[in-house]
Order: C-alpha cells, then structure tokens, then sequence
C-alpha cells in the first residue's frame, strides 16, 4: 500500500489555518475605522458591504473567471492594475476629503450607508 500524499504535518497546517484566519486584515481595519467614525451602524454596513462584495469572488468562480485568471497572465495582470487603480483612487479621494459634522441621526444614516457600496467595491476587488 502506498502511502496517501498530503499534509506531513496536520497539526501545523491546522494551526497555521487558524492563525491566519484570526489575523486582522483589510476588511477588519475597514469594519473598524467606519465603526469609530460612524459607531455600530456604520459597522454593520461595513460588515454587510463585505460579506456581499465576497459574493463576487463566489460568483466569479462559479462562471469559471479563476480558470481564465490562471491561463492567461495578461488578464490577471489588468485585474490587478484595475485594484491598484482602485486603491489609488480610494487613498487621493480620502486625502482630498473633509471631515464634516454631524448633527442628526437621519445625517448619520445618509454618512453610513454610502460606505456600503464601498465596501463591496474594497472586497470585491481585492484578490
């Protein structure tokens, strides 16, 4: 009997796996800046913008965008300088911006909920 090819070592992949899932990343920072700015509902739009901006990498690998990313290197190349174009954009867009007051909460909401569809821009773009 031959033996099975694998993981040599399963509980260092188990604990590798675990470290890097509990490891902040982007989306933690962004669910947590719009949270301090915002408070729990600028969170929880944050949180909901990411969770459906994940629906697009589903989605792309469901219609087989994965398979083409990784046969053609030119297509993986645009993709990614649409993302730094993106990043770039973002960054000038918050340097040039000014914090403004908030008096009310009906202010509160129209301040929160633009960070959805930027949020699911952030995640869906990012490989």
């Amino acid at each position: 009997m031959t033996a099975a090819l694998g993981i040599h070592e399963l509980w260092l992949f188990i604990l590798s796996g675990l470290l890097l899932n509990v490891t902040p990343g982007p989306d933690t920072a962004y669910i947590v800046g719009r949270s301090i700015q915002f408070g729990w509902r600028g969170g929880v739009a944050a949180t909901i913008g990411i969770c459906c901006g994940c629906l697009v990498h589903v989605f792309g690998a469901a219609i087989g965008l994965s398979a083409l990313l990784m046969a053609s290197s030119t297509a993986f190349a645009v993709l990614k300088l649409a993302g730094a174009a993106y990043l770039l954009l973002t960054g000038v867009q918050m340097l040039l911006s000014r914090p403004q007051p908030i008096a009310e909460a009906a202010a509160v909401l129209e301040t929160v909920l633009p960070g959805l569809p930027a949020a699911i821009r952030g995640r869906g773009l990012q490989p």
